[in-house]
């Protein structure tokens, strides 16, 4: 355990809830996002190899169930910097105990808790509050020839999003459903 991070190991082998610690006085405060070596401990043991930042409008709104595949996999940590998210992580991987199991944390400028989700795992989120802003870090470059992802509304998947969808993307809606004979992810 570090001053600047508690983590806690999640029911998916590779998906940590980590929050992260304030340091601040009367001007504000100072909370890392992220250091190499505490998160090396959690299984990050790579460059990160780029940062994006989204913005959701609207409350009710889902992303997801987002991923890249081999050899392009990613890790991804996500953190969410304005308004409130319910985050997922499904876990993908073939052989895998948890395969098509799900972790939800509610992610928010204000609780400081980020998810970090190992290779294999599908992300996905639904915004709580309008006006919504995330950072990702990834592990991988993004690969349009090894981008993936699957319905976030599947009910193999059995997803209990907090709230309606109001609003989901062509591309993501259109992701396909889980089949019986789905074999996940080979890593």
């Amino acid at each position: 355990m570090s001053e600047a991070f508690a983590a806690a190991l999640t029911p998916i082998d590779g998906v940590v809830r980590v929050e992260r610690r304030l340091r601040g006085d009367r001007r504000g405060f100072l909370a890392r996002l992220f250091s190499a070596d505490q998160f090396a401990e959690w299984g990050w043991n790579v460059p990160v190899a780029q940062i994006n930042h989204s913005y959701t409008a609207r409350k009710g709104a889902i992303r997801g169930m987002h991923f890249q595949v081999p050899p392009k996999a990613e890790k991804k940590l996500v953190t969410c910097i304005r308004g409130a998210v319910c985050d997922v992580a499904v876990d993908l991987r073939n052989g895998s105990p948890t395969f098509l199991q799900h972790h939800k944390e509610i992610l928010s400028a204000e609780n400081l808790v980020a998810l970090l989700i190992p290779e294999g795992c599908g992300h996905g989120f639904q915004a709580l509050t309008d006006d919504v802003e995330l950072l990702y870090l990834h592990s991988e470059f993004y690969s349009p020839s090894h981008e993936a992802g699957v319905c976030p509304l599947d009910p193999a998947l059995a997803i209990a999003w907090p709230q309606e969808a109001v609003a989901l993307s062509d591309r993501d809606r259109q992701h396909p459903l889980l089949t019986s004979n789905y074999e996940g992810l080979r890593l």
